[in-house]
């Protein structure tokens, strides 16, 4: 009997505390959603770095979390990349893994034609969304937004297909994400993405070091 009042103490006291956070969160501008989704978001990149598969499970539930996040905040286009990488999660979650074999996937490196071409589609999924996401009310940055979400969905393609310089890519795409957030207002995904750019240069030196001890791709 002891023990199970020491547990439903112990629990109403973590109610109780998880409530306050939530509560003054949201009295600051955030929520307890965009807590959890900063948290399994930068637990998800930094599995990246470290070439487990693991990460890309982890992924998917991070972008159903911002996808509500997002549509709240009025980033649109952030709102359907989520979608996108869901998608692209489970996409990579079974390339990662060879298809049920056992041999893990190399390391690989972007030619100099598929640049081009992911150039391309880039460009034309960035005027596509702005296009449309400029016309609905209440829309936040649509051109910018747009490019954003465009160079996201070419660095999640590549990271998919364990492309060393997609790194490359997060760290110019995540030092624009930091600014656009913050004038959002959404102060915790603004620090998790500053987060974000010093994994996404960790991910850089752990994957060049790890591309010289295996064959590329």
């Amino acid at each position: 009997m002891c023990a199970q009042y020491i547990r439903g103490a112990s629990a109403r006291a973590s109610f109780r505390v998880m409530n306050d956070l939530c509560t003054w969160l949201t009295d600051h501008g955030s929520s307890c959603l965009e807590l959890f989704g900063a948290i399994t978001g930068a637990l998800n990149v930094w599995l990246v770095t470290r070439e487990r598969v693991s990460a890309w499970p982890l992924g998917i539930v991070n972008a159903v979390v911002y996808t509500i996040v997002f549509a709240r905040a009025g980033l649109y286009s952030d709102t359907g990349l989520q979608v996108a990488y869901a998608l692209l999660s489970v996409y990579g979650w079974w390339h990662w893994t060879q298809h049920g074999t056992q041999a893990p996937l190399a390391i690989g490196r972007v030619t100099t034609a598929t640049s081009q071409r992911l150039l391309l589609i880039g460009i034309a999924i960035w005027v596509l969304l702005a296009s449309i996401t400029s016309r609905i009310p209440g829309s936040a940055l649509p051109w910018l937004d747009a490019a954003l979400v465009a160079g996201s969905v070419v660095a999640q393609w590549m990271m998919t297909r364990k492309l060393l310089e997609h790194w490359i890519v997060w760290i110019v795409l995540d030092v624009v994400y930091v600014g656009v957030f913050i004038s959002r207002g959404l102060r915790l995904t603004a620090l998790l993405y500053a987060l974000f750019l010093l994994l996404a240069v960790l991910g850089l030196v752990q994957w060049t070091r790890s591309s010289r001890t295996q064959p590329l791709a």
